[in-house]
């Protein structure tokens, strides 16, 4: 009669630990090579902006997305501290304000945009909004530079006009979001003022096994083997 063998208990612990990390190993190693979603990291600055008629201005920032995208990290939204022209520049602000935040996504519709709205007193110390404006977030990995022209709502009538100007109630969106949206938007009536410049840095994973090619081919490695990102920078057309 064969004798079973008994296995002390530490040893029996070690095996399904084994066993287990085998199995995770083996798990993520093929959601890893069958992505479901892709990932977009956006990295940058709002530099500053150019108004030549205005001082003591800050800048709010949010991002707009489709259904199908999700953020994972960093912040959605954010303002910047109040800046004034320096001596050596007439008309720069400087804000250089940090934007750091990743989405996941399973299709590129509905692709983040970026939602700038600048404000800062008028002569009567009044907080009234000095611009808005919205650009895409690049969908070429590197680096990238936007210059996004602002503009303002404007009263219908010159009497309101006066009216908001006497009162320090200038026409405003009551969500700023709409700026990236165009619902509407064609029966607003809107008047040119200002630049906002934004860095970017861009960065995505996962694209590619997903079938979609954010950019022509390179001889460089642009992509890792081991983390799937791409960071070259890619020439970027309208």
């Amino acid at each position: 009669m064969r004798s079973s063998r008994i296995f002390p208990k530490w040893v029996e612990l070690l095996i399904t630990k084994t066993a287990h990390i085998f199995t995770l190993v083996t798990t993520d190693g093929m959601a890893a090579s069958n992505p479901s979603v892709f990932l977009l990291t956006v990295n940058g600055q709002i530099e500053g902006a150019n108004f030549p008629e205005y001082d003591n201005l800050y800048c709010k920032y949010c991002f707009v997305y489709g259904h199908d995208w999700a953020p994972t990290s960093g912040l959605e939204e954010g303002i910047t501290q109040i800046t004034c022209k320096g001596s050596q520049s007439s008309h720069k602000l400087i804000w250089n304000f940090p934007l750091e935040t990743t989405f996941k996504s399973t299709n590129p519709s509905g692709w983040p945009q970026l939602v700038v709205s600048v404000y800062g007193p008028d002569v009567f110390g009044n907080d009234v909004v000095r611009g808005y404006g919205a650009t895409h977030i690049p969908f070429t990995p590197g680096q990238h530079t936007r210059t996004i022209p602002m503009f303002v709502p404007e009263p219908t009538w010159k009497l309101q006009k006066f009216t908001s100007w006497l009162l320090g109630r200038r026409p405003e969106y009551t969500d700023p979001k709409v700026v990236a949206q165009g619902e509407g938007r064609e029966v607003t009536r809107v008047r040119s003022q200002g630049f906002v410049t934004v860095s970017f840095h861009i960065l995505t994973k996962d694209m590619k096994k997903l079938g979609y090619d954010t950019g022509p081919s390179s001889p460089l490695n642009t992509q890792s083997a081991t983390s799937g990102w791409s960071t070259e920078e890619q020439p970027y057309t309208v």
